[in-house]
């Protein structure tokens, strides 16, 4: 395991959107919840003594919500307790106007080298309506600061199909991120999830999205326009210039693992995947008995691993590699899943290249549905 994946489920403002597990930072036991924190990764620390991390990656919530002493003694504890390595990626997830001067020397002087940023749109009406905080401004002030502090590994978050959205706004949304010329980009479709505020208003018929063949042309105009100016698309979803490729997430999409630290946090440890408990409460009383927070663990069998090995590889551009997945669980993937891959290519979704299983430019807007046909 050489990464970590680190969740400050605080903020101050809930999106409409969001369905991560977060709490409305006022009143919220913060500097307690750092505490136990800590006392996770000690935790984590003893039961692996050889841990080593390579990536390390905070999340939320909102991690540069916390103030200018909490995000200190938060990222003093991350270094003095997780083992990491100098040459690794260290990324902190920051909401546009968040992150003044005395935050990012924070960052900076305990390593963090990479910023991602939760932008969405560079529509201020949009993004008032999709609860945002930020406005476009914000996002330009952000980025400027952050480069004069010295950070040049910046990625940025942009949503599309938003409630109101037009295929015309989200083309100009890519225009003005593409002309901040910075390294790496992330794109998403919005997805209504339970328990947000756009399901509630979606089940009373109150949430007008764009179409599905509006969609379908939105994603068409990032990957066009992202590859047009030299972003190279590496998953489904994100694209960066050479060199610049997410570390983290490709911990993901190889299905490798990693330790999942915080309230919610998911982890993949010894062939076990787990989830901690949500609830702050229930998050910090196992900590502070000097047990670990786990709310449920799953034991990943041989067949899960090799499902999760296609869907999830299936997702970078370069696709699933046959040899490795030979070598990795001895057998051809072409023979497991000889019956879904033949189905797939007779749809045109998949396509075989050298020693690679990937998807086609079709597969790509159809994703889920690749996926889907090989978990069984």
């Amino acid at each position: 395991m050489n990464s970590a994946y680190i969740h400050i489920p605080f903020c101050e403002h809930i999106c409409h959107y969001c369905d991560f597990n977060k709490f409305f930072m006022h009143g919220q036991p913060v500097d307690k919840y750092l505490e136990m924190l800590e006392k996770e990764f000690r935790l984590y620390k003893d039961r692996f003594p050889e841990m080593k991390l390579k990536t390390i990656f905070v999340g939320g919530g909102t991690p540069t919500a916390l103030n200018v002493s909490q995000f200190d003694a938060f990222c003093s504890a991350i270094r003095e307790n997780l083992p990491f390595s100098k040459e690794g990626e260290f990324t902190f997830e920051a909401n546009p106007g968040d992150l003044t001067e005395e935050k990012l020397r924070v960052l900076s002087n305990y390593g963090v080298n990479r910023l991602s940023f939760g932008v969405q749109s560079f529509n201020d009406e949009l993004l008032e309506r999709i609860g945002r905080s930020h406005q476009v401004k914000d996002v330009y002030r952000s980025i400027s600061n952050a480069r004069q502090a010295g950070f040049s590994n910046i990625s940025i978050d942009l949503i599309y199909a938003l409630p109101g959205q037009t295929v015309e706004d989200f083309s100009d949304t890519v225009k003005k991120a593409i002309e901040l010329d910075l390294p790496h980009y992330s794109g998403y479709s919005l997805i209504v999830e339970p328990k947000t505020v756009f399901y509630n208003l979606l089940r009373k018929g109150k949430l007008k999205l764009p179409g599905e063949d509006q969609e379908a042309a939105m994603y068409e105009i990032l990957i066009e326009q992202m590859e047009k100016n030299g972003l190279k698309q590496y998953e489904i979803s994100n694209f960066s210039k050479a060199g610049f490729q997410s570390t983290h997430n490709l911990v993901y999409w190889n299905n490798d693992e990693y330790f999942g630290f915080g309230a919610g946090a998911h982890g993949y440890v010894n062939g076990i995947r787990y989830s901690n408990y949500g609830p702050l409460k229930k998050y910090m009383e196992p900590l502070e008995e000097g047990l670990l927070p786990i709310f449920e663990k799953h034991e990943v069998t041989d067949r899960e691993r090799m499902e999760e090995e296609m869907f999830l590889g299936l997702r970078k551009r370069t696709g699933v590699s046959i040899s490795h997945f030979q070598r990795k669980f001895s057998i051809n993937p072409k023979e497991l899943f000889q019956k879904q891959m033949e189905t797939l290519k007779s749809k045109g979704m998949i396509e075989e290249k050298n020693d690679s299983i990937r998807l086609t430019r079709q597969g790509l807007f159809l994703g889920n549905e690749v996926f889907q046909s090989f978990i069984i």
